[in-house]
């Protein structure tokens, strides 16, 4: 067993990165009534337009099955509706309610706050460099996951 200390691994050092990020997101969106799932589908769905429980579900890297969980709840609180799809009866399309826009566009303010502070902490080069070097962790990441295990 190698002698580096476990809090220097890179992978240890990504995870408390990405458990930072998610402790700020979710305080903020908790203030709004949101997760993040449900927050990652309302923006998802301002961008791209009215999509599928299937589409949203691969878009934000949940399973169909929570997908749906997470589309009920939306709908329940009138932030999304959904409508049969013109091509396919059985299938339903959500949209962001005026609500639903109006309750994104407080909580991405806040979240945004949070990019802009990231982005403001490095020089250009070194954010350049930190998103090139980020994506290759990301492709080494992906590309070390067993087949099968992944979502």
């Amino acid at each position: 067993m190698p002698d580096v200390p476990v809090d220097e691994y890179l992978c240890t050092r990504i995870r408390r990165a990405e458990q930072a990020l998610m402790a700020h997101h979710e305080a903020v969106l908790r203030g709004h009534g949101l997760t993040m799932t449900q927050y990652t589908v309302l923006l998802t769905l301002s961008r791209e337009g009215g999509m599928s429980a299937a589409q949203l579900a691969r878009a934000c890297g949940v399973t169909q099955q929570s997908m749906a969980s997470v589309l009920s709840n939306l709908e329940g609180k009138r932030l999304i509706g959904r409508a049969p799809s013109p091509t396919h009866a059985k299938v339903q399309i959500a949209t962001p309610t005026d609500q639903g826009r109006d309750v994104l566009d407080r909580a991405y303010d806040e979240v945004i706050v949070l990019e802009r502070a990231l982005t403001t902490a490095f020089t250009p080069a070194e954010h350049a460099s930190l998103v090139e070097l980020l994506e290759r962790a990301t492709a080494v990441l992906v590309d070390q996951t067993p087949a099968g295990r992944s979502r």
